[in-house]
Order: structure tokens, then sequence, then C-alpha cells
């Protein structure tokens, strides 16, 4: 997955030494040497990620992190805080200020990219709720009542097999922080915890003999409902390759032993508040799929709604020069199954059809009907050989599953033909990006219905 990232430093050799860096890993990099011209070109460019030096004369790291999460256009970029300092306190002052992360140098390459991909792949998901609600707030008068952060009371799921560290997290988290914290020891008593309620935050340790924590991430991010609760894990300072894996786990962040009780109340705040913010874009989607935006019959998103989020997918990407694609999928052979089974029978085949969507698509991927028998798939930030990939798994699920028609009545099978479009953002309009997905879509008709076929710019 690929990212703007923007380096803040005033040291020339810091900033040529992190570009090569990034550049060898195929990131875009955007430089500033100054707080003042970081702010002017983050306004400016939209870059995914800020690596921000401390240490800078007239405007320091800090006042800078400041400035960027109080503006509308930047409050939302993850900052990452670069810097010799190592002092528990410097770590607290930046995460206090707003930061996402901290790194000492020398910076450890292995630990840089880790977050860098884990940072990355969060924002992608935030943007693409922060889409959503402006889409839906352009075609209906949405008003989120906000109930200020210190009044929302928040769960804390901590599996601890140590009692005396436990207790002292137990109680540092609960005296500073509007939280109820329920301390487990094993994996087993924390998936019997949130079988059915999910807390709003999981801590748990990686440092135990007593289970395999790197599993019991990749069990929680398994599972649908924790699928997005945030999790803070506990390493060793020695083992930074269990620290990256667990980051690769999709894991939000970590803290190292001996944990500094200030350190981990401002991590857990961090958390607390993207959980926050996070939450409000999902209740906003939430209420906008009971609105007109919904084809009654599937559950998807209808045209209206397509029409105003790929105005808006189009201009985020002239803005970042970063692709979209879309996949037109028409059923094969629908009249014939109306005519055949009737049209109730043919309802039942489009609402399977949809239900079959949601497993075979990614999460940032929004499926919308499109009219009759035909869907889109919108897919942000994905080439047109990615898209593909998408497509031909998507058409093998619907072919080789059958479809139901009625109670008591034999399934049927359905295959569908894929038509897919990457935009071009110097000449694609969305009415054009249409007409090349529509040709794609009557090219695999033409031979012979089954088939994905894609149209280049």
């Amino acid at each position: 997955m690929t990212a703007r990232i923007l380096i803040v430093d005033d040291i020339i050799t810091n900033i040529k030494v992190l570009e090569a860096k990034l550049r060898a890993e195929y990131y875009e990099v955007l430089t500033a040497s100054s707080g003042m011209q970081g702010l002017e070109v983050a306004k400016r460019d939209f870059p995914d990620i800020i690596l921000l030096d401390v240490m800078m004369p007239l405007m320091d790291g800090f006042e800078v992190c400041r400035r960027l999460k109080a503006m509308p256009e930047t409050a939302h970029i993850p900052v990452v805080m670069v810097t010799a300092l190592d002092g528990v306190e410097d770590r607290v002052r930046g995460l206090e200020a707003g930061a996402d992360d901290f790194l000492t140098k020398p910076i450890d390459e292995m630990a840089l990219m880790a977050r860098i991909r884990n940072l990355v792949r969060l924002k992608l998901l935030r943007d693409e709720l922060r889409l959503r609600q402006d889409t839906v707030e352009a075609m209906a008068d949405i008003a989120m009542p906000q109930t200020p952060e210190r009044e929302i009371k928040r769960k804390i799921l901590l599996l601890e097999d140590m009692d005396a560290s436990a207790q002292r997290m137990v109680t540092a988290l609960q005296d500073n922080l509007n939280a109820v914290v329920e301390r487990v020891r094993t994996p087993q008593e924390a998936f019997g915890s949130m079988v059915e309620t999910a807390p709003d935050l999981i801590i748990l340790t990686l440092t135990s003999d007593a289970f395999d924590g790197l599993r019991a991430c990749s069990q929680i991010r398994s599972l649908e409902i924790l699928r997005q609760v945030p999790i803070l894990v506990i390493g060793d300072q020695t083992r930074k390759d269990v620290l990256i894996r667990a980051l690769d786990l999709s894991v939000n962040d970590y803290l190292v032993r001996p944990i500094d009780r200030n350190e981990l109340i401002a991590r857990v705040a961090t958390q607390f508040r993207w959980k926050t913010y996070s939450d409000r874009l999902r209740e906003i989607h939430r209420q906008s799929l009971e609105l007109a935006a919904t084809d009654a019959l599937t559950g998807l998103h209808n045209r209206r709604y397509l029409g105003a989020h790929m105005a808006r997918q189009i201009m985020r990407a002239k803005e970042t020069r970063k692709p979209v694609s879309i996949l037109l999928v028409d059923v094969d052979h629908f009249k014939r199954i109306n005519d055949t089974y009737g049209h109730q029978a043919g309802d039942l085949v489009l609402k399977a059809l949809a239900d079959s969507f949601k497993f075979n698509i990614r999460g940032v991927d929004l499926a919308c009907r499109y009219g009759g028998e035909e869907f889109v798939i919108v897919m942000p930030e994905t080439e047109l050989a990615v898209a593909q990939k998408v497509a031909e798994r998507l058409r093998e699920a619907i072919a080789e599953r059958t479809f139901p028609i009625g109670e008591g009545r034999t399934e049927i099978p359905v295959t569908a033909s894929i038509g897919i479009a990457t935009l071009d953002p110097a000449t694609d309009t969305t009415t054009s990006l249409f007409e090349r997905a529509d040709k794609a879509l009557y090219e695999a008709k033409a031979k012979g219905r089954n088939k994905v076929v894609c149209q280049a710019a």
C-alpha cells in the first residue's frame, strides 16, 4: 500500500537519509525544512503521514503538531514525532500535542516501516469514513449529537497475567480517565468477556510465558465484533521484532516495560480520542443507510448516493493523484430468470448477490445498486491490476454457488459479467469513467458472459 509522506526537519542530511529509505520502499516523499513550511506543505498537498522532527528553530515539533491538529484540513493526518530526545516526559508531551507516535533517533528502519504500514492502513479506513460522512451531509441534513469526551464512560479490557503490573495499570487508568478496567489473565477469559459486548480498548501483554500474545491479537482481529476495537500491546524493548509483528497484525500502539504511568495514560487517551472520532463517523454512516441513500431491496447504497460519493472520490483522487477503480457488475440472463421463475425469484437472487459482495470485497470498497440487475463497486486507492484480482474473486464466488428463488424451490446457478475501469485523474469525469466501465462490461457480455474485462484509460 503506497502513501505520500511528509518529512519535516531543519537538518537537510536527516531529510536525505529518511527520504532515501522511504523511496526505496516506493513511498512518495514530500519535504519541508522548517515548521512553518511543513504546515504550508501539509495544507497544500495532503500527505498521508507526517514525520516531524522535534528540535527545530523558531517553531519546534510540539507546536507544529498542535497547529496541525487544530486545523480541520490536517487534523486527521497521522503525525509521527522523530527526535533524539528519549525521555518519557518528551514522549508524553508529544502525545498530548496530538502525535500518533514517537520515534527516537537513530531510527530503527524496520520499526519505522512497520509504523508507516500500520498508520497508512488506519488512515485509509478513516479517510473513507470521512468521505462517506461528507457524502451524507451533502445529501441530507444530519446533525449528530456529540457527547463531550470527558463524559463518555469507556470500558478497557486488560489481558495481563502479572498481578502487580495489572494492579498498577488498573489504578492509573481508573484514577485518571473516565474508564472502567476489566482485568483478565488468559485469552480464554478475554474472549468470554467480549463475546457479546466489545470494549472500547484492549490492552494485552506480549511478554507472558503462559500464552502467545501475538496469536491473541490475530484472533481478536479475525472477529467482526472486535475488528474496529483499538489494541494497545505491552512488549519488551529487547524484542522489537515482536512489536513490529504486532503492528503488522493491525495493533494500534504499543508500550514497553517498565511502563511509565503518564505515558500509559497519554497513549490510552490518544486511542480514546480516535475511537470517539471513528464511532461518530460510523454512526453518521449508519444513519445514512436509513435515509434515501439506501436501495430498499438489497440494502446497498443506491444510485443517488453513488453519484454524490463518486464526485468526492474523483475530487480527492485529483488532489492526491491516487487511483480509483470501479467494477460494473451485471447479472447474466437476468430477464430469463424473471421470465422463468417470476419477479419474486429475481428479487431473491439480487438480494443474495448483494450479500455476497460483503464477503468478497474489501472493507474500504463501496458496493451500490446501480439499477435493475446492475451493481457498482467503488474501490478507492486501487490500481487496475488489483481491481482485476478482486473482480475475478467476486466472479468466481458468484459462479461457484447457487441462489435461492423461494421456499421449497430448487436453488439455481447464476453468473455475472464484470467491467472494470480505473480513473485517469487528468482527464476523467464520473461520466467518462462509467462509460469505459460500461464498454468493458459490454465486451464481457460479447465474449460469452461470466467474464471480467478491463477498460484501459
